[in-house]
């Protein structure tokens, strides 16, 4: 019989994840490998870094790809892009406090990131928006907070485009598509979804 594995705190994860030669998140129990990604999710990622650097040039808010991690709700996650609006060091490893995060949907982390990620993101006040972007077709999910709310919109088509207040930037929805071969929607879509209990409401306040 194997052995049960014991909880791992935050600080033993971020000193066992020092020593490995590969990215592992943290789920709050212990550490998640990270997967490769397909040509599809690479060229995605590519594009958000792109389409948000150019817009963001000059200003305070600062774009990074999945190579640096965050913490949120005492957990360690690398999204596939995020922005932070905060000064940092130069050697820091570690965003406390992303305002804009993405997750590219994949069909071994659509429930991660449709889930547990979304209510981890949630739970952290410096988070305003969260996008979920579909893979195989021009479609994006985006949770965003409205006052205590945690509001969730679907975006679909060539024509969509995504607000990003709290950036004080909008990007048309294909700009995250260039480059690939989908089967288009042209049809445009700001469809709000379900809408998540507010904080204060699961919190039972």
């Amino acid at each position: 019989m194997s052995a049960v594995l014991k909880p791992m705190c935050l600080a033993d994860f971020l000193a066992w994840e020092e020593r490995q030669d590969t990215k592992h998140e943290f789920d709050g129990f212990g550490p998640v490998a990270m997967v490769g990604v397909t040509r599809a999710h690479s060229r995605i990622q590519k594009n958000i870094l792109f389409a948000l650097e150019g817009r963001l040039r000059g200003k305070t808010c600062e774009p990074h790809g999945g190579d640096l991690k965050i913490e949120v709700a005492g957990r360690i996650r690398y999204p596939d892009a995020f922005v932070v609006c905060t000064p940092g060091a130069g050697t820091d490893t570690i965003v406390t406090d992303p305002v804009v995060i993405f997750e590219i949907l994949s069909d071994s982390s659509t429930r991660r990131d449709r889930v547990d990620k979304n209510e981890e993101y949630r739970l952290t006040p410096s988070v305003q928006r969260y996008v979920m972007l579909e893979q195989d077709t021009q479609a994006a999910t985006v949770f965003a907070r409205e006052g205590e709310r945690w509001v969730g919109t679907l975006h679909k088509g060539g024509g969509a485009v995504l607000p990003m207040p709290e950036l004080g930037i909008e990007v048309p929805l294909a700009e995250f598509y260039e480059g690939l071969s989908l089967g288009a929607d042209e049809r445009s879509a700001g469809t709000p979804l379900n809408e998540a209990p507010s904080a204060r409401t699961e919190e039972g306040s």
